[in-house]
Parts: C-alpha cells; structure tokens; sequence
C-alpha cells in the first residue's frame, strides 16, 4: 500500500506562485496514475489535475488548465504541483491520490490511495 506524504502548501498573495510536492513511500510508483484534488470549507473534495504513469497524459480540471501544471519524477518517487497566477478561491486543502493503473483518472473514487493533504491559502 502506498503511503502518499504532501508539501508545500502556505499562505500566499493573489497572483503568487507554489509548488506542491507528494512523496510516496512505495518503489514502484512510477505504475500508478496520480493526480491532485482539492477540499475548500464547506465544499466538496473536487478534481484538480492527474498525470498517467509515464508523465506524458495529462488533464485539468477547466479552473486551473493554463495556471496549473502537473508533473512527476519518478526516479524520485515524488509528483508536483506548480501552481501560478493563485486566485483567492484556489484556497482549499490541497491532496495527492494514487491509482494503480497506467493511464488518467478524473473521478475520487479511482483512487485508493490518499495523503492528508496540504492547506493553501490565498489572500486578496
């Protein structure tokens, strides 16, 4: 079972930039999709972005594409979120989720696999 560890999330400006980072314990990351998903206050858990095994498939959800980039090294078993140009209601905990498989998944309940999350704050 993979253990999902995230960082790098802080209280930042409108218009500022962070980069989120997920560390797994489990060697053979480099199988599972992964992808970012995020929970404001009184919201639901809702899709960010995800990236296949390989690095090369990618999707954003339509709030972040343009702003958001996900990425993933796998020799160093970690996956990144570079977040740019943050908007106030990008404040949300921030988490990483794994899925065995090799291609992308948009929806929760395709992954297993959770962190606990990262808190993102954004100010006016």
């Amino acid at each position: 079972q993979v253990q999902l560890v995230e960082s790098g999330g802080g209280l930042v400006q409108a218009g500022d930039s962070l980069r989120l980072s997920c560390a797994a314990s489990d060697r053979t990351f480099g199988v599972y999709a992964m992808g970012w998903f995020r929970q404001a206050p009184g919201r639901e858990r809702e899709f960010v972005a995800t990236i296949s095994w390989s690095g090369v498939g990618t999707h954003y959800a339509d709030s972040v594409k343009g702003r958001f980039t996900i990425s993933r090294d796998n020799a160093k078993n970690t996956l990144y979120l570079q977040m740019n140009s943050l908007k106030p209601e990008d404040t949300a905990v921030y988490y990483c989720a794994a899925a065995p498989g090799t291609y992308y998944y948009t929806a929760l309940a395709q992954y297993p696999y959770w962190g606990q999350g990262t808190q993102v704050t954004v100010s006016s």
